[in-house]
């Protein structure tokens, strides 16, 4: 389907065929992003690790579990998730310091997931003083560069430190991992701080495409498979009942544990499958023109590719509106991007680089709150009840809340 957005042509992909060609036999020519006024500014010009914090999330549930009282289990998860990303990419920094990171991260993600129409009109320049965030934008982005520049400094003085006797570095975060490198000559071109920094936000949050699994989509994923689960007891009895017997009589969970539990995979699979976490993956753009299905696709052209429509393509799935995490048993299928059908993580070269990070962040906290309580809705309500509407955004998330 073609769609002229203001002065940006754009096709949109829900046939798993055409993904292929977009994906795979034309990946290189569709492996640009484009440029969004949003990335320019806040990624400095488009520049481009988690057991104690899952204690913690089951240690507060557990509070409010004994008083038998409801729980905002997004808000929880979401948490949960900011916390182990951020501990990946800074360490241990200060709660203050962190805390407000993870708040001008949130205004980020607001203005950067609202519609600008000067994104659809780049030559008038004019649009983007008037109808763009531009000023908002700015504004936060000096907010956060000036928080960055202090971790950053921070992990400096602390760079000589973490050096070994034999020369070695012991535990390294990513900001360390990449002062080391800017500091060697590792690479063949010089790593800026504003480099270092690019990748920080990316890493951070999976509108800016780096670890695109990171934080949000995790937790958004977290979300939808317990509503799922909610709205379909016998699954959630079936999980609960595998995680409880492999984790009985252990004191600590391992990394082995979790790759034991195959049915909880496949409510995750499932999981995805109706619900990606970007549902239209992210934009690719056509760099040189280039010929799909008998169409001319000219350079420039955006294209979008509705992992969610593909994902409940009625031609490759047996119904495909229901949550059956048993269609996966017996199937090859898998987000490694060679099943066309299934691209929760898109595939090609634009491929998600950290759907195992991600994954790692659904697998533990989805697996704890398994095993530690039992759940239903509250006030009585029935597991049908529960509304699963979605929400309009780079990440979909349910829109219908509980608030208590």
């Amino acid at each position: 389907m073609h769609i002229q957005l203001g002065e940006i042509s754009a096709i949109v992909v829900t046939s798993p065929r055409l993904a292929k060609e977009i994906m795979k036999t034309h990946d290189l020519a569709f492996a640009d992003r484009g440029e969004f006024l949003s990335g320019k500014i806040i990624c400095y010009n488009c520049s481009d690790i988690a057991c104690y914090e899952a204690l913690h999330l089951i240690s507060s549930i557990r509070v409010l579990a004994g008083a038998q009282e409801p729980i905002d289990l997004t808000e929880k998860v979401s948490s949960y998730t900011s916390s182990v990303v951020c501990r990946a990419a800074f360490g241990k920094v200060s709660k203050d310091d962190h805390v407000a990171f993870l708040q001008l991260l949130k205004e980020v993600t607001r203005l950067t997931s609202a519609f600008d129409i000067s994104d659809l009109f780049p030559s008038f320049k004019i649009l983007h003083f008037l109808l763009s965030a531009e000023t908002k934008l700015l504004n936060i982005h000096h907010k956060v560069d000036k928080v960055l520049d202090k971790i950053i400094n921070q992990h400096l003085e602390n760079l000589s430190e973490r050096k070994t006797s034999t020369g070695e570095y012991g535990h390294e975060d990513l900001i360390d991992v990449l002062l080391r490198v800017q500091g060697s000559d590792e690479l063949q071109f010089p790593i800026t701080n504003n480099n270092i920094k690019a990748v920080i936000i990316a890493s951070i949050r999976p509108i800016f495409n780096i670890f695109a699994a990171g934080n949000e989509t995790s937790s958004t994923t977290v979300d939808w498979a317990m509503s799922e689960m909610i709205r379909n007891p016998g699954a959630m009895a079936k999980a609960q009942s595998e995680i409880r017997n492999a984790f009985r009589g252990k004191n600590s969970i391992e990394e082995t544990d979790i790759q034991q539990l195959q049915y909880l995979k496949l409510v995750i699979k499932e999981t995805l499958r109706l619900h990606p976490p970007a549902p239209l993956l992210l934009p690719r753009e056509c760099r040189v023109e280039c010929e799909i299905d008998g169409y001319i696709i000219p350079a420039r052209t955006r294209v979008l590719v509705n992992a969610w429509a593909i994902g409940r393509d009625p031609e490759y799935w047996d119904d495909p509106e229901c949550f059956k995490p048993e269609r996966f048993a017996n199937s090859s299928i898998d987000f490694n991007g060679t099943h066309f059908e299934y691209l929760p993580f898109g595939a090609g070269r634009r491929i998600c680089a950290g759907i195992s990070f991600g994954l790692a962040n659904v697998e533990l906290p989805l697996a704890l709150l398994l095993y530690h309580f039992d759940w239903k809705l509250p006030s009585g309500l029935n597991s049908r009840d529960l509304d699963i509407k979605e929400t309009v955004g780079i990440a979909t998330s349910r829109s219908d809340l509980y608030d208590p």
